[in-house]
């Protein structure tokens, strides 16, 4: 479908890259080159850990067997979340866990931490992203990618195909 100048209507161009990044930190979490390219801009900011402990938590919740569960809820535990971490992630202090509850852990025992550090980055970290070198400088090159003769010869020839 084009829009009146034989250009591929845009309620149906799908976004990719910087433009997908820029509509949610959802969005930017699931797309592994936005997550390296955040983690970049997180390192200089010093605070690589928030993404860094998100990311444990989300594959945390896919871990399957009770043992596997408590290894990985102590790595986690002792990575970001003890007052010795090597990582210390900045959340509540009533909200921290007790150690006991390594013991006995469940897919979701991480939540609540997980949920406040997502909120850190999303009000935090993630409109600074937005504004940053690392991020303009992507943006910007994408765009000339779209730009060039070669990307627009060949959106032309895909719309002959489907314009016949």
């Amino acid at each position: 479908i084009n829009d009146g100048e034989g250009h591929p209507s845009s309620s149906h161009q799908t976004l990719k890259g910087t433009s997908k990044w820029a509509t949610s930190l959802e969005n930017l979490l699931e797309d592994p080159e936005g997550v390296k390219r955040f983690r970049e801009f997180l390192k200089k900011e010093f605070s690589e850990e928030n993404v860094l402990f998100w990311l444990a938590c989300e594959e945390f919740k896919k871990t399957q067997g009770k043992k596997q569960m408590q290894e990985k809820a102590k790595e986690i535990y002792m990575t970001f979340l003890s007052s010795k971490a090597s990582s210390q992630v900045n959340v509540e202090g009533q909200s921290r866990l007790n150690e006991t509850i390594l013991e006995t852990p469940h897919p979701l025992m991480f939540q609540k931490l997980q949920d406040q550090i997502f909120n850190l980055m999303k009000y935090d970290s993630y409109s600074r992203f937005l504004k940053s070198d690392i991020f303009l400088n992507l943006k910007k090159a994408e765009e000339q990618e779209e730009n060039s003769p070669e990307a627009q010869t060949a959106a032309k020839r895909a719309s002959r195909i489907y314009n016949t």
